[in-house]
């Protein structure tokens, strides 16, 4: 079986992770921009907030593009399993970089609250702002969840319910605005208490973020639908009697499985080594996130007990 066709459709899997990750690093940058504008010249602390939520995840997509650079690299002599590990160090580290920044801006709303009731209620476009930014968000996440079930990716699915955690954060400001607009200087308040629920969206995100790289880094299991996958297709391997052992751990936006099968104990060696090849060739062809397969073949009917004493 050809392996061209798997690697195109991991070169075609990196180039589509590639170009929506760059759609949402031009949308942040714009929008956090936008916002930071919006919040110094209007006197909204809860954009303010925003605008270091978006401009983070300006970050976390510039080191995404970064490691998905590095990711397809070819393996090497020092990186034998390749490069792919390089997006799980980066997101901890970028997470580690936005929940310090939410620290610092959460500090100086809780210092600055509660604001001075003669404060005049911001400019009536800061609203503007704020419902433009909810919607482009809510269409990001509905793009980008599309892309990754389409290719399978968890990266992209993640990166979409930030997008819609961002939706909904953004969704507070603007209710947060509303509401001074309607209510006048003496519901100031809200405006504060819209970005202190920025700021908890913001560390419920990058905490979800620093612990799905430390999962991947610590070799987790992948997800238990994906493994039944996985199983399934290699059962259906000519000359397999069964899938003993599996073990499929996340790479970067790909998988390396570690896959036992058993196979007639009477069998050649060459016989056996050739079934194993056709396991790997079919998971290779049918799954494009799946980087390598290492098998092992097991004699059928195999001792479950001596194996595991081994």
């Amino acid at each position: 079986m050809s392996r061209v066709p798997a690697e195109e459709g991991k070169r075609a899997l990196y180039r589509e992770a590639v170009r929506a990750t760059v759609l949402g690093l031009v949308v942040n940058l714009i929008l956090g921009a936008a916002k930071l504008a919006g919040g110094l010249v209007g006197g909204s602390l809860a954009l303010i907030s925003d605008a270091v939520n978006s401009l983070g995840d300006v970050f976390t997509s510039a080191a995404v593009l970064l490691a998905f650079w590095v990711a397809q690299k070819p393996a090497d002599a020092e990186h034998p399993y390749g490069h792919t590990r390089a997006e799980a160090i980066a997101g901890s580290n970028v997470a580690v970089l936005v929940i310090v920044s939410a620290l610092i801006v959460g500090w100086g709303v809780v210092w600055s609250f509660p604001p001075e009731p003669s404060r005049l209620p911001p400019p009536v476009w800061t609203l503007a702002v704020a419902g433009v930014n909810v919607l482009i968000k809510e269409a990001l996440y509905h793009y980008k969840t599309r892309l990754g079930r389409r290719l399978g990716s968890s990266a992209l699915i993640a990166n979409a319910w930030d997008h819609r955690s961002d939706a909904l954060s953004a969704l507070a400001v603007f209710i947060g605005l509303f509401l001074v607009r309607v209510g006048g200087p003496k519901f100031a308040f809200l405006d504060g208490l819209a970005a202190l629920v920025v700021v908890v969206v913001i560390l419920y995100s990058a905490i979800g973020l620093l612990l799905a790289s430390a999962q991947e880094l610590m070799d987790a299991q992948a997800d238990p639908k994906f493994i039944r996958e996985v199983r399934e297709l290699a059962a259906e391997t000519p000359g397999v009697q069964e899938v003993d052992k599996l073990w499929v751990r996340k790479t970067g936006l790909e998988y390396l499985v570690d896959i036992h099968v058993q196979v007639a104990a009477d069998m050649t060696v060459a016989e056996g080594h050739l079934i194993g090849h056709q396991v790997k060739d079919r998971l290779l062809e049918r799954f494009a996130i799946v980087r390598d397969v290492l098998v092992h073949l097991e004699p059928y009917p195999h001792d479950h007990e001596r194996s595991d004493r081994a």
